[in-house]
This record gives C-alpha cells, structure tokens and sequence, in this order.
C-alpha cells in the first residue's frame, strides 16, 4: 500500500479506521486517504474554480487574509470526516470493524447501544473537533463552535443545540468505555494534529484564537466542504483501495480532476469604452442604434459607485430593461469578482424567452485571457423540454468518473462580426440536479430558485454558495405577491450580507416597496440614514428612475429621462355585459383593426371569445390563456408575435416569417393574463377587465406599442375600455373572479385613481409619464376616491392588512433568519425546515402562496385503442405510439413530456382533489415507471379520446389546439 503524506507516520490504529466501503465489490477507503483526498479537492477548488467575490468574503475576515482563507479552506475539509473515527460509526461494516479491533480499537456492543442515529458521522465529528480546539488548543467554547459547526453540516444539515447537547451526553457514542477509550482518543487526536501538519494550520490556529467568523463565511465554508466532499466521495474519480492502493495521491488527485473538468468562473475584464460601444459589441441592435437614456444611465452608475451594491431600474417594457440589466452585470462581475449571473424570472415561458437572449449574449463576450470555458443551466423543472438547453445536453459527451453523465461542450453563438472566437459553454453533468444546477457560472431560472435560497432546507448552503458568488438580476419585480416577496426580502438580506451586486428590474415600483427592498439589501439603519432620499420619491413624476445603494455608501436617484417612445391612452369605462362589449367593439372596428381584450380568468376568456364569434365570425377571435399544452402555448405566443409584433425584425427563434409581417385586417385576441408580459406585441385597441393600477398599465403598454403607418382612423388615437366592474352600485364592484385573484382592495384603489381619467376629467393617460404618479397614488398611504367611497376603502383596507398579515405568519414558519452577528455559530440554522426544496409543484408551493394546480401530461387513445401523443402536433410529433405495455421510443417519450397541461384549481380543491387523483391513476402504465423512461415515470396522464375529450370528477374535458382546455359541468 503506498502511504505518504496525510498517512506517513499514522500509527496502525490510526491507518486502520475506514470512511468508505463497496458492499458490492467490497473495496474501502481508509478515513486518511478520503480526507486527504477532500482536502486536495478544496485546495482546487478554492484555486480554480471559487469566484474572487467568494475569496475575498472569506480572506477579510482571518489575520492572515488570502493565505489563510485557502489554508482553513483545505483544513477543514480535510477534517470533515472525523467523526468517522468513532465506534458508532465503524461498527456498521464488520470486515472492516475487525480490522479495527485488531489495532486494539474495541466496539464491544457498539450495534446495541443507544440509539446510533443519535451519533451521525457529522454531528460527532463536530464534538471531536471542538474538543481538540478547546484542550489541545487551548480555544473557548464559543469560538469553537463557529468553526467545528461546517464538519457537523457538511451533509447540509447543521446541527441544532439539542442534538449536541444529547451527543455530549453519550460519551460512549464517540469512544469506547474502558481500556479501550484511551485508544479511541489518541487516533482520534493523533488524526487531527496530523491533519493540522499536513494541511498547513498547526502554525495559525494560535491566530485564529480571535477571529469572529460571520455567518455567511461559516455558510460558504460549510457549502465548499459539501461540494469537496461530494467530489472525493465519487468511486470513479477516487477508487477505492486496493485497486488504487499503489497510486500517490498527488497522482490520483489530478488525474480525478482531469476527469471531472469543472468549468473555472467568468473572470470578465471591465470594458473601457463608451456606454455605446458596450452595446454595439454586446447585443444585436439594428444598425445606427444608440443606448437609450435609462441604458446609458444604468452603466455609468454602475462604474462610478464606489462598489457594486442594489440598483432598481424602473421603466416601461421596450425601453432595454433586460439589456441594461446585462451590461451593469458585466460592469458588476469586473468590478466586485463575480464569477457569474443568475437570472430570475417569474415563470418558466419567461425563463424559457430569456436562456436564448443570455447565450447569445454570452456568444458576443471575449472569453477571457484564459480562454476556459463557461458553464451555463436553465433551472427549472421542465428545462430539459426546452429546445435550446437540450441542445446544449445533447452534445454532452458521457463519462463515468462524472456523477451523473459526464459533460458538454457547446460553442456559443456565433456571428461574423465578432472581434473574437466567442467562448465555450458548457453544459456540465456534474453541476446538474436540484441541488447542484445552480453552481453553474450563469443561469436562467425561474424567482423560485431564488426563493429557495430564503427556504430552511437541507443543503441549502450549497444554494447560498451559488449566490454568493454571482451577480443577480431579478426581473418583474412587481409581479410577485406579497409571501413571495417576504421571501425575496430576507433572501435579499442574505444577498447584502454577501456583497452580492442585484439588479431589480420592474415597471414600475411603489415607493414603499422601493425603499423595503432597499432596506431588504443594505440593512434598515443603512437606508434610515438617508431617508430624505426615499421620502423625496414617494409623490415623484419623474420616469423612468434608477435607484442604486452601495454598501456603505448614500443612496443615489437618477431620472434618466425616456427614449421619447410613449402613447396618449384615452379611457373609457363600459359594463360588463358581453352583449354591450360587443355593440361597442363593433363601433370602434367598422374600418377593421386588431383589438386586444384581457380577462382575469380563463373562464371569461372563453366566455367573451365564444360570444364575439358569435358577432364577427370564429377566424376573427383567437384566444390565449394558461390552459393549453406547453407546445400549443409556445405556438401562440409564436404566432402571436408574428402577427402582431414589431414591424419588419424576427423576434422568435424558429418561428418562420417576419414578426410583425402578416398584420390581420380585423382580429380580436382574447386573452388571460399571459398577455400582460415577456411578449412584444402591439393591438389598436385594449379592452381589460379591471386590475391592480400596475397591471392596467403594463396592459396599456400593448397599445400602439410600434411606429405603424395604416392603423384604422376610428383607432389612429390608442385607446383602453375598463371593464369586468358593476357600475351601478354606490361603490363600484369589481366581479367576482377579479376579486379572488387580486383582492378588493388593490381592485378598488386602482379604480379609485384611475376614475378621473375614465370620466375624462383628468383627460387621457399619457404613457410613460402617467405611470409612476398613478402607480404611486394607488399604493400609497392616503385615501384615494370619491368620499362615499371612504368607508368601504377602509374595509377594505382592514381586510387586506389582515391577510397580509397572515402570510407574513406562514411564511415565517420556514423562512430563514435573517443572518446573525459575526462569531455565532450556524447551529441550528435551519431549525424546523422543510425538508429538501426542489422545483416540483411541492416544492414551488412552499415560497408561493397560490395554490398549485394539478399538471397533467395530455395523451391520446385512438380510434382502435392505441395510445399515442396527441395527433394535432403534427408530422413528427403528433400520433407517435406509447406502448402501455412496454418502454415507448425515447423521442416519442419526450415528446409526450412536453404535453404538460394545467388543470382548472377547481381540481385541486380538498373536496375534489382526492378523486381526480385517484381517476387520473387508473391510467398508469407500469412499464412507464421505469428508470429506462425517466420522462414519463411518475406523472399523472389526462387520456382523451379520439374526438379530444374525456370526462373527470363529474365533468366533461375537451381540449383543442386553438380554445384549449374547456370544462363544462355533466348533468
């Protein structure tokens, strides 16, 4: 056996305690091999793949800096598995535990003492450390307990006061009673001081004595220790003895890194030239295009604060939000060591918009001096149905020292006029799964994954690490209720605490929710100090707004100005009868024109759609809601930007012709809020059921979006029609679908600030000028509308505190602490948690507060019984056989994966819920539920029939490519 370096010198009682076992092969590891093997891998990972953010959080807080923040690094991965050493962990296999005794190691009656679970490897190797800092060292309790907590956690649950407690009671558990103890102590301590030679400590600990270690160093150095674990603990990269006996470890620990191949972070240099020229490199703009003012604005404050910190960019969509927000994200990563971007947003169809966007954008950054490649993810749990990251995955080039596949090398985009070979992005195996996806350099994911970060759950440092060292961007801002957004603010808190640079994109945001998030990130003493700052915000006009907060530093405000683009809206009110909707459409559309109309349910989009086909014949009204299969919704949103897009550019990958190009003559969309963003479109004429004031205006902002010569005389000036509201009430009452979706209260405020203008009294909406006073009135403090209006305001008020109130309660049962001062340990830092956090419909419903709906995979029984994907996907897609007694051909498995469909919530109701499960599961094909087809096992299937129906739960199902799902009740 070759023994150098950690296991040179180790007594053979020492040599003989064991980490790893194959039950199968029946190979092992010694306890000194694996740590040393931990703590090679740490050392490159700190070395090589760590981002210089992440460094630099550690190095400020050790005597030492930079050296000693790789040494403790190293140090305590390399003592991770002390508790190893122990009888109640190396009894469990008894070859090896012989082996032990044999060295005079006794475990006499390990397997009957006390409850084993009561010593788990990490929780006694915790004890063992902090003992041999406190009497070996000569350490205090407390700052023990700072540093030993990462060995107690490193399986991503730090120990909580009781389980230590209830360890230190039980002596027996770490060292065997009688002659036999002194021998369990000296291996145990001899293990450590060799890990303090052998890993360079034995000289700094003496320093270290002093250090107060906050509690976001404790969390990164906890996740690095998992990661360096994980790695030395995969059988292809590090065999097990006594096949790899022979080899030295320096041999062995670089041929597994070769193996492994982990992308290093982006290590962008901060570009010098002018705001325009940043743009021209970065993103595809029509020839002779300049920044927009918002765009110049944002990146000369991202350069000159004095470091990178929280900027809000409020302005209406078409003014380059998303291309701002990467340009300062460059500016960010080179000035503060950001080896990467994370960015949220509110869905999967918007996170699946966005991954295309990023990785041309990444296509046109120089790779750097080192030429490495990046590794990139979408993050979601349908990403590998989207048609751009599979691509990335289907070149992945499996290898079995991987723990999962292997890994892929994708060029990026390329384009001619590209002043350099663009760099290479990976989509690695390794860095995939729920709880490693997001250690990738840049992602796109859904405000879930972001959200996790707030969740107390299992391993959720290694979500904290993935932060930590990347700058965020989080779009739509206004668009999460308020549980999510107690969420987004403690995860922002963490996010401050970390110095990670946010940019916040939103419309528009209220100025009360503009200084919590300001708050949220810098701290409330921070944003206090300068309070005249934010108060002077609360009745501003001025918009678009940049508001930015560096660490340490004064708030900055700047009004950039807009681009010039902008509509006057005028505005009418009408009642919500279908029969006077339509007299008045027919009015306004006698010279043709193309007529948004929003509804707040799926149920009145259909319902308005079937009665103005009724009027204007079916070709002229299509509709667009949430209940189509994921390829039919994609389909619309295609076609609906080719119709009704920008003139004469291509706005969608795949998608044939010309946004814009086949501009219908007369045509109504109907749609559900899926219309309200992420979809450059452009309508003559809005109608919208009543909303929040915010949502009204971003629906506005479909109206005459584009400069378009020919619009229809009777709608040359843009128009909106408020509807879905009984005006003939002393209060006008919004309907009952509206109100279960946003609440009374935000409906009436809205209304309330919107009456002057639909009473022509405040003349029209002038857009973007309009948008932040109104947005600002009608969430603001003070009493809004007519007087009689006052006291039904107040009720509703009441009502609205009290349920906000109420999800600030449930959200706080898992939502994490804010972070604690430097020197307290991370024990029980996730107390009470919710388990593992992923993202299934489970898993989103612990940082959402919408109920979930049930997802169902839509499929088709034909004629002669077969069961195949639905025939209206067309050739190569539609009617491709699902054996129900035999694993289906991969592709037409994937196929049938992506025909996700949301059921109506009125599935998922208690007293329904149980039935349409149990229904839907007498459709299960057992050959299905095989690890051979991953894609199908485990989902619950919606059978129809030839002529597209089925029945469930006492109602009739039809679906069509073109309605999508419609439920009508059976007699």
């Amino acid at each position: 056996m070759c023994v150098g370096g950690l296991g040179a010198g180790l007594s053979v009682a020492a040599r003989s305690v064991w980490a790893k076992y194959d039950f199968v092969g029946e190979g092992w590891l010694p306890l000194w091999r694996h740590l040393a093997d931990s703590a090679a891998v740490a050392g490159l990972l700190w070395g090589e793949w760590v981002p210089r953010s992440v460094r630099a959080l550690v190095a400020e807080t050790l005597p030492g800096g930079a050296a000693d923040a790789r040494l403790l690094v190293v140090w305590l991965a390399g003592v991770h598995d002390i508790g190893k050493a122990t009888p109640a962990f190396a009894c469990q296999v008894d070859v090896l535990a012989d082996r032990m005794r044999d060295a005079g190691l006794e475990m006499a009656g390990a397997k009957s003492m006390a409850d084993r679970r009561m010593a788990p490897h990490g929780l006694a190797g915790q004890l063992l450390l902090a003992r041999w800092l406190e009497e070996r060292r000569g350490w205090s309790p407390r700052v023990c307990g700072q540093f030993a907590v990462v060995v107690g956690g490193h399986h991503g649950l730090p120990p909580e006061s009781v389980q230590v407690k209830d360890l230190d009671d039980h002596p027996e558990l770490l060292c065997t009673p009688g002659r036999s103890e002194a021998v369990w102590r000296g291996v145990q301590e001899e293990l450590l001081d060799a890990c303090a030679l052998e890993f360079g400590v034995a000289g700094r600990l003496a320093a270290w004595q002093g250090v107060r270690l906050p509690q976001p160093v404790q969390v990164v150095l906890s996740a690095l220790v998992i990661v360096a674990d994980w790695i030395a603990s995969n059988a292809d990269l590090f065999p097990y003895f006594p096949e790899a006996a022979s080899r030295s470890g320096a041999e062995r620990v670089a041929a597994a890194w070769r193996e492994l191949d982990l992308p290093a972070p982006w290590r962008p240099q901060e570009f010098t030239g002018s705001a325009g020229d940043l743009f021209a490199t970065r993103f595809d703009l029509p020839a002779g295009a300049r920044p927009r003012p918002v765009q110049e604005a944002a990146v000369r404050l991202a350069r000159e604060l004095s470091a990178p910190g929280l900027m809000m960019v409020e302005a209406p969509m078409g003014e380059g939000k998303t291309e701002a927000a990467l340009a300062v994200a460059e500016i960010f990563a080179a000035r503060s060591g950001a080896g990467g971007v994370f960015f949220a947003l509110p869905t999967m169809a918007t996170s699946n918009g966005m991954f295309p966007r990023l990785l041309d954008w990444l296509g046109r950054m120089p790779p750097g001096a080192d030429g490495v490649a990046w590794s990139v993810r979408l993050a979601h749990s349908k990403a590998a149905l989207n048609e751009h990251f599979a691509g990335l995955m289907g070149a992945s080039q499996s290898i079995g020292a991987v723990d999962v596949d292997g890994h892929a090398h994708v060029a990026a985009p390329s384009a001619q006029d590209r002043p350099f070979a663009p760099a290479e992005l990976v989509a690695h195996q390794w860095l995939s799964g729920r709880k490693k996806a997001m250690l990738s350099s840049f992602v796109v994911g859904t405000i879930d994954q972001l959200l996790f970060a707030g969740l107390k759950s299992r391993h959720l440092a290694l979500r904290h690490l993935a932060l930590a060292g990347k700058v965020v961007v989080i779009d739509e801002a206004h668009a999460y209720d308020a549980y999510m957004t107690s969420y987004l603010d403690r995860v922002l808190s963490w996010l401050g605490e970390y110095r990670v640079p946010v940019v916040v994109l939103s419309a528009t945001l209220p100025a009360g929710r503009r200084r919590a998030l300001a708050e949220a990130y810098a701290g409330g003493a921070a944003v206090d100090r300068h309070a005249d700052v934010f108060a002077g915000l609360e009745g501003a006009r001025e918009y678009p707004l940049l508001t930015v907060v560096a660490p340490g530093g004064s708030p900055v405000v700047e009004c950039p100005g807009g681009s010039g683009r902008g509509a006057v809206v005028e505005m009418e009110w009408l009642g919500d009868g279908l029969d006077e909707l339509s007299e008045r459409l027919s009015e306004l559309v006698a010279d043709g024109g193309c007529v948004l109309v929003v509804r707040n349910t799926v149920a009145r989009v259909q319902e308005t759609a079937e009665a103005l086909r009724a009027r204007f014949g079916g070709d002229a009204v299509a509709v667009a809601h949430a209940r189509f299969m994921d390829p039919d919704r994609a389909a619309k949103d295609a076609l609906l930007l080719k119709e009704f897009g920008p003139p004469g550019r291509e706005v969608l990958r795949g998608c044939s012709g010309v946004s814009g190009s086949g501009r219908p003559g007369l045509r109504f969309v109907v749609a559900s809020q899926v219309a309200e963003q992420s979809l450059d479109i452009d309508f003559d004429l809005l109608v919208t059921d009543l909303a929040p004031v915010d949502l009204v205006l971003q629906r506005m902002g479909r109206l005459h979006r584009h400069a378009r010569p020919g619009r229809p005389a009777l709608l040359s000036v843009a128009r909106c029609i408020v509807t879905g509201v009984d005006w003939s009430r002393p209060v006008p009452r919004p309907v009952a679908g509206s109100v279960r979706v946003y609440g009374r209260h935000a409906l009436l405020r809205s209304l309330a600030v919107l009456l002057p203008h639909l009473r022509g009294g405040a003349g029209p909406v002038r857009l973007p000028e309009d948008i932040s006073p109104l947005v600002q009135q009608a969430y603001g403090p003070g009493l809004v509308g007519p007087g009689e209006w006052a006291e039904a305001m107040r009720e509703a008020r009441r009502a609205h505190e009290d349920e906000l109130a109420d999800k600030e309660r449930r959200a706080d049962t898992y939502r994490l602490a804010p972070a604690l001062k430097p020197g307290r340990a991370l024990t029980g830092w996730v107390r009470g948690g919710a388990g593992d956090a992923d993202d299934s419909r489970g898993g989103r419903a612990q940082v959402r507060d919408s109920k979930e709906t049930l997802e169902v995979l839509v499929v088709q029984r034909q004629a002669d019984g077969t069961v195949t994907t639905p025939d209206w996907l067309g050739p190569g897609r539609g009617g491709l056989p699902l054996p129900v007694h035999a694993v289906p051909r991969r592709r037409a498995a994937r196929v049938a994966a992506s025909c996700g469909l949301r059921l109506p919530l009125q599935f998922s109701q208690s007293n329904m819920i149980d039935k349409v499960i149990g229904e839907l599961e007498e459709f299960c094909p057992q050959a299905w539920q095989s690890k051979e087809c991953h894609w199908l096992a485990g989902e619950l299937f919606l059978v129809l029939g030839p002529d597209c129906q089925t029945r469930l739960a006492g109602f009739r199902l039809t679906y069509s490519s073109s309605e999508g799902l419609e439920v009508t009740r059976e007699q």
